[in-house]
């Protein structure tokens, strides 16, 4: 079952559930949820290694940085990649999940916005990616909506996050040994 966005916003409001919301998410949200949106791209360069026990991610390097009142854009041409952040932080308490769906003006454009679920117990912002599978060039103004935020109740018992993505990092300084 999805929360409402009445019970969300109680949530926002009581427990900081979604911090850095815009107004129209405060005073008007659509659907079962909130639109979030584009804080941060970045490219990624280097090799990568996922193994059993450890992992090292590629190097990342910021494209660009959302700065409020500035108008800033990212053009994706035909098969460009970039990981995402969004400007807003989420603090998931221990009975709820986070469900992340992209906003159908992606598909619209040829993106292709890859998510995951947020686990009970994860706090900061939200690292994406976007990937231009399409034939035409798009531009994306930082600040814009990108993708729906929903949260579902769990009912039963939950472990929260102990993951080393806490806070928002996006990518790994070395290999490193997975919790």
């Amino acid at each position: 079952m999805f929360l409402g966005v009445d019970e969300l916003l109680k949530k926002v409001q009581n427990d900081k559930l979604v911090e850095g919301l815009c107004e129209r998410e405060l005073n008007n949200p659509e659907g079962a949820g909130f639109d979030l949106r584009v804080g941060e791209f970045f490219k990624i360069q280097g090799e990568g290694f996922l193994g059993e026990t450890e992992r090292k991610t590629c190097k990342t390097i910021s494209a660009a940085v959302y700065k409020e009142g500035e108008k800033r854009v990212v053009k994706l041409k035909p098969g460009d990649f970039y990981l995402v952040k969004t400007i807003e932080k989420v603090n998931l308490p221990q009975d709820l999940v986070g469900i992340l769906k992209p906003r159908s003006t992606l598909h619209r454009m040829g993106l292709f916005l890859m998510t995951t679920q947020i686990a009970p117990g994860y706090q900061g912002e939200l690292t994406l990616a976007l990937k231009n599978v399409g034939d035409a060039t798009v531009e994306i103004e930082l600040g814009s909506r990108i993708v729906h935020f929903m949260c579902s109740k769990v009912d039963g018992k939950t472990h929260l996050y102990r993951g080393q993505w806490q806070g928002g990092r996006v990518t790994t300084e070395k290999k490193e040994k997975q919790v």
